[in-house]
């Protein structure tokens, strides 16, 4: 998180947040059973990867489909109230065009776990982004060896350092980072540390309010070579081109999907939204 403190915003420690605080006891419990070395180990062994930066640089604005079994604002969604796999859910997201899906792995507000992406990767060919708290190393190796193609890193919880450090180690596996920012100054932050993707989230970490004027106030700021991924805040077709109207070249969307009675159908419709004449796009095609 970050406070400001007279004119100058200081980064509060990630271990002061209780999320991540509970984060890192889960971490800490899976390294005693799988120790830190065997997990870099296996992580370093594989060579899958999909091609999740190409995904995202097709023309018009993607589409990044994000399964949720529940979320502190919304309660239970489309997996819950039908008991449907994963891995069917997420075959319906790829016959209905997504880019790539992302997949909520934190288990204390999402109720999600790893073993639900690595259930959704083998059921599609589409690139995985695992939606989780990430703060530590082990985190990203264990992320990789469950099938993630693309991390994000809160900007805002992490010291730089510790950010740069991360993205590094993410993108040495063969993997996308994903900076995920709220404000102005943690864009800077996150083009400071390298990143080229970064993704702007909406949903304030503490109060799970939308902030929709994030994205307009932080996109001016990005380089032109920067990916730009819009994150919460989209409810439908409409949503999704005002957000590529001011210059996303993707969008997240879960619960305009996640609670639909046909997921196939829903997440079509926002695919096409985004390859409308009016979604402009930066990549060419």
């Amino acid at each position: 998180m970050t406070a400001v403190q007279g004119n100058q915003q200081v980064v509060i420690p990630a271990s002061e947040n209780p999320v991540v605080a509970g984060v890192l006891a889960g971490v800490a419990a899976r390294e005693a059973v799988i120790p830190f070395q065997e997990i870099k180990a296996r992580s370093r062994s594989l060579s899958d990867n999909r091609d999740a930066l190409a995904a995202l640089l097709r023309p018009g604005c993607g589409v990044i489909v994000e399964i949720k079994r529940t979320s502190p604002v919304f309660g239970p969604t489309h997996v819950t109230h039908t008991a449907q796999s994963v891995g069917a859910l997420a075959a319906e997201i790829e016959s209905g065009g997504a880019a790539l899906i992302a997949c909520q792995t934190e288990r204390l507000r999402f109720d999600g776990s790893l073993q639900d992406m690595q259930e959704a990767r083998r059921a599609t060919s589409l690139p995985m982004v695992c939606r989780d708290v990430i703060v530590d190393p082990y985190q990203i190796h264990e992320a990789r060896c469950y099938g993630a193609d693309m991390v994000p890193l809160q900007v805002g919880l992490l010291e730089q350092a510790r950010l740069e450090s991360l993205l590094d180690r993410v993108e040495s596996l063969g993997m996308v980072g994903m900076a995920e920012v709220r404000t102005p100054e943690e864009a800077d932050r996150a083009l400071a540390a390298g990143a080229t993707v970064i993704g702007v989230n909406s949903w304030t970490f503490d109060t799970n309010e939308v902030n929709r004027q994030a994205f307009s106030d932080i996109e001016p700021g990005l380089p032109e070579s920067v990916v730009r991924i819009s994150l919460g805040g989209v409810r439908n077709a409409r949503d999704l081109m005002a957000a590529a109207s001011t210059g996303a070249d993707a969008v997240i969307a879960g619960e305009a999907v996640m609670n639909s009675n046909d997921v196939t159908a829903a997440t079509r419709k926002l695919v096409a939204a985004g390859q409308h004449p009016a979604c402009p796009s930066r990549w060419g095609g």
